[in-house]
């Protein structure tokens, strides 16, 4: 086991994710990082597989935007009892750990949720727009009957 990570140590995002030793520093195989790992996976599946389910969608878009609003409480609760699930302290007072860790990925997920919600609007305006232009054909057309049909009428009548 490798010691632990000085959370002073942490200043920002860029040195965090430059230095290669702070990452080596972090054991990926902790069990609460592989459970994480399995939750991020599995949300991202729900995710894509539910795209066509409007109200289980916004539900869970709704859920993780929860989970990210508090997880600078979710930091604190680790932070203070990081012993009873973790082998090192991860969570600094700044959150930047939990931060890439935890509110980066659902905020991707819930950003995909979004552009899927924009391509299904776009796809249905399209649908909605074309069947808009059929009918009106259809309307001229059979209106260009009718007037075709009252021109020989009136014809008729005045011969």
């Amino acid at each position: 086991m490798s010691d632990p990570i000085a959370t002073d140590m942490i200043d920002g995002i860029w040195p965090f994710l430059k230095s290669r030793s702070l990452l080596l520093q972090i054991d990926w195989r902790d069990p609460w990082l592989a459970l994480l790992l399995t939750f991020h996976i599995a949300v991202t599946m729900t995710a894509l597989m539910t795209r066509n389910h409007a109200n289980f969608q916004i539900i869970l878009f709704l859920v993780l935007l929860l989970l990210v609003y508090f997880t600078e409480t979710i930091n604190e609760v680790a932070a203070t009892n990081w012993m009873v699930f973790s082998r090192q302290q991860y969570f600094d007072s700044k959150g930047l750990f939990i931060s890439i860790v935890f509110s980066t990925p659902i905020l991707m997920n819930c950003m995909i949720m979004v552009a899927s919600w924009l391509y299904q609007s776009s796809q249905l305006m399209t649908s909605l727009k074309r069947a808009q232009l059929r009918q009106q054909a259809k309307n001229r057309q059979s209106n260009g009957d009718l007037s075709n049909a009252n021109d020989n009428t009136n014809r008729q009548k005045q011969e």
